[in-house]
């Protein structure tokens, strides 16, 4: 979602204008009315790169529309999980939070993902770009 909402200081090249254009859409999507399903891991991988990126208070803002939405449903995350995750990055040699996330998207039966990390073509799940 950050590609979405962070104005570029450099020129872009076609590889990220794509990622860009797909990313506002799925934005618009959940903005929408989509229901998705996120961890407070990857809220909080979101609320680095926002404050970071942008400031403090575009970082607040944001994250507490998320919170807020009845349509985002966020999932916690506890050191049982971590672990699990740690150990699978470990095997298939991804990362822990992308292997985090594959972890929960199977516990929730979730076959789909928006993404734009190859990690996760190599994993069980459906991978969708737009």
């Amino acid at each position: 979602m950050t590609y979405a909402l962070l104005k570029p200081k450099r020129e872009l090249n076609e590889k990220e204008r794509r990622i860009k254009e797909a990313s506002r859409e799925i934005f618009e999507r959940v903005n929408s009315g989509e229901e998705v399903v996120t961890t407070v891991v990857h809220l909080s991988e979101v609320a680095n790169v926002l404050e970071d990126a942008a400031n403090l208070s575009f970082a607040i803002s944001f994250i507490k529309d998320i919170l807020l939405r009845k349509n985002v449903i966020v999932e916690k995350v506890g050191a049982k999980d971590y672990i699990e995750g740690v150990l699978l990055a470990e095997e298939k040699r991804i990362s822990i939070n992308d292997a985090l996330a594959y972890i929960l998207m199977r516990r929730k039966e979730i076959d789909k993902i928006y993404t734009f990390d190859k990690h996760f073509e190599h994993l069980n799940v459906k991978v969708i770009k737009r």
